[in-house]
């Protein structure tokens, strides 16, 4: 299935949730979600007061650590890459510079405001950002690091499969994300998967009021468990 099997009603319910209710749903869906399609590395996030992001990715690869990059025309190509993939779009980078990750940023106030007006939300890097304070408003920044220089950043490749922060993420796949980090929904589960977070959140909401009714007891929450068989 493409993203075109993704309605607009299925992108608004997925941006209403949360990126942990989305992993939820995943592993009740498939146990191989525990363990993969999802950042596991540490990242930051620069607004965690915005909405989750879900959109399809836009990949590419960067350094920032050595001059005689790609330069302006690899650039151009790559942001007319980024109209080639369904909107809304979401970028994920993966810094290759390994220790050196993040020693330069790519992410700003420019960048941010270009690819806001062609269609992104934010970006997934395992590199650098920067310019908080002048971002294009409601542009998300998900990052490995904050650096003040943008050194020698630029695009490497694009349009291939990437690892951000351990996810595993090709170019066009569904993803969400939010200031927990990021997760890949396969566009062929969607619905499935609003169906498991909704049974989830249903057992996990009977639980909660059972634990906040007076005089609760281990008891209660064994009769809890039974009626609602799993929460997860």
């Amino acid at each position: 299935m493409s993203a075109a099997s993704v309605s607009a009603e299925d992108l608004a319910a997925l941006a209403k949730l949360d990126t942990p209710s989305i992993c939820n749903g995943l592993e009740m869906i498939d146990a191989k979600y525990r363990t993969q399609f999802w950042t596991q590395e540490p990242l930051l996030c620069a607004f965690p007061e915005l909405p989750s992001m879900v959109g399809f990715a836009c990949t590419a690869t960067l350094r920032s650590t050595q001059p005689g990059g790609p330069g302006r025309e690899k650039r151009l190509k790559y942001y007319e890459y980024l109209t080639t993939v369904p909107a809304p779009r979401v970028v994920l980078i993966q810094d290759l510079d390994g220790a050196r990750a993040g020693f330069g940023a790519f992410w700003g106030e420019v960048n941010s405001t270009i690819h806001q007006a062609l269609g992104c939300l934010g970006v997934v890097t395992s590199g650098g950002v920067r310019d908080l304070h002048a971002v294009a408003p409601g542009f998300q920044f998900l990052a490995a690091r904050l650096t003040p220089s943008h050194a020698y950043a630029d695009i490497v490749d694009f349009g291939k499969e990437v690892n951000v922060s351990g996810m595993v993420v090709k170019s066009g796949d569904l993803v969400h994300a939010d200031r927990h980090g990021a997760a890949v929904i396969p566009v062929d589960k969607v619905k499935e998967l609003l169906k498991a977070i909704a049974l989830i959140a249903k057992r996990e909401a009977a639980i909660m009021a059972t634990c906040r009714k007076p005089g609760f007891t281990v008891d209660a929450l064994k009769k809890i468990f039974a009626e609602v068989e799993q929460y997860h």
